[in-house]
C-alpha cells in the first residue's frame, strides 16, 4: 500500500509503552475472536477472560511500535477521507471519525480492559477503536495473513463498526441480542461482522490509487484466515455454525468483495439478505 505522502490522522491516541510483565497463557485465536464479540456489546472487563498477566509500564515504545503507529495513523486518514465523502454523498449525513487508540501491552477502554490477547476491537461506549501494536505480527506470523494491506483491512474493519454505530445499527443489534437466545445472538453478530467486511470493501475500492499489485489478494486472504470455520479447523475442532460470530471464510471474503465491487453502502445490508 502506497502511504508515502499520506498525513497522519490527528485522531490517534498513543498510550504508554510495552509492559514489563511476560505474556502467559491466553485463549488462542478462536478465543480471541470470541472475546471480540463480548467487547462490542458489553461493558465488562475482557482482560480477565484472556488469562495471563500483563504489566502496563511507562516503557518507551520500540521502533516496531513506532512504525506500527505511523502506519495505523496514515491508514486511519484514508478511512476519514473515504467515509467523509461517502456519508454526504450516499447517506446525506456528516461523518464524525472515531479515535484510534494505539497501545502496547494493556490499556482500558469504555468496554473494559484491552490487551494484545483480545485483538483489535471497536468500543461503541467511547467510540474508539483499539489496536495493540503487536497484532500485525500475530496477523502475519500466527494467522498467515501478512502484508500491509491485510493490516490496513483490519483497521478499516474496526472503523466500519464505527460507521455502523453512527448509523444506529450497533445499538439496534445490541437490543436484539439481549432478547435472543445464544445461537440467535451469534447469528445477529455474524450479520453485523459481514456488514463491516462489506463496508471495508467499500473503503478498499475508494483507495485503489494507493493499492499495489497483490494488495486486494492480501485483504481477501486475511478475511478468509479469520473466518470462523477456518479458525475452528485450525484449533482442531469441527466447525460448529451455531457458535459462529464472524462468518465463514467464504462469507467474509465474499462480502468484502461485494463492497469492493459495488462501492455502495446499500449493497452491504446483510440483515436484509436471505442468504449470507
Amino acid at each position: 500500500m502506497r502511504l508515502k505522502g499520506i498525513r497522519r490522522s490527528r485522531n490517534v491516541e498513543v498510550r504508554g509503552g510495552r509492559g514489563g510483565g511476560a505474556r502467559k497463557g491466553g485463549l488462542g485465536i478462536v478465543g480471541v475472536i470470541a472475546v471480540l464479540a463480548i467487547g462490542y456489546f458489553t461493558g465488562i472487563d475482557v482482560s480477565s477472560l484472556v488469562g495471563g498477566t500483563q504489566n502496563q509500564s511507562g516503557a518507551p515504545a520500540s521502533q516496531a511500535d513506532s512504525a506500527a503507529t505511523q502506519f495505523s495513523a496514515q491508514v486511519l486518514t484514508t478511512t476519514e477521507d473515504v467515509w467523509g465523502n461517502i456519508f454526504p454523498e450516499q447517506l446525506g449525513r456528516t461523518y464524525e471519525p472515531p479515535q484510534l487508540v494505539v497501545f502496547s501491552g494493556v490499556t482500558q477502554s469504555g468496554c473494559g480492559g484491552a490487551s494484545g490477547a483480545t485483538g483489535p476491537f471497536y468500543c461503541p461506549a467511547d467510540e474508539k477503536a483499539y489496536l495493540d501494536t503487536q497484532f500485525f505480527d500475530m496477523l502475519a506470523q500466527r494467522m498467515g495473513a501478512g502484508g500491509d494491506f491485510a493490516a490496513a483491512y483490519v483497521i478499516a474493519h474496526e472503523v466500519a463498526h464505527h460507521v455502523q454505530n453512527q448509523l444506529g445499527i450497533l445499538p439496534k443489534v445490541d437490543a436484539l441480542r439481549r432478547r435472543s437466545s445464544e445461537a440467535e445472538a451469534n447469528a445477529l453478530t455474524v450479520r453485523l461482522e459481514l456488514m463491516a467486511d462489506c463496508l471495508s470493501g467499500i473503503w478498499a475500492m475508494n483507495v485503489k490509487g494507493l493499492m499495489e499489485r497483490g494488495d486486494l489478494d492480501e485483504a481477501l486472504n486475511a478475511a478468509r484466515k479469520i473466518g470462523d470455520d477456518y479458525l475452528q479447523k485450525q484449533a482442531g475442532r469441527a466447525p460448529q455454525p451455531h457458535t459462529f460470530t464472524h462468518g465463514t471464510s467464504a462469507q467474509r471474503s465474499g462480502w468484502f468483495q461485494r463492497g469492493y465491487d459495488s462501492g455502495q453502502v446499500g449493497q452491504c445490508d446483510t440483515f436484509a439478505a436471505d442468504r449470507l
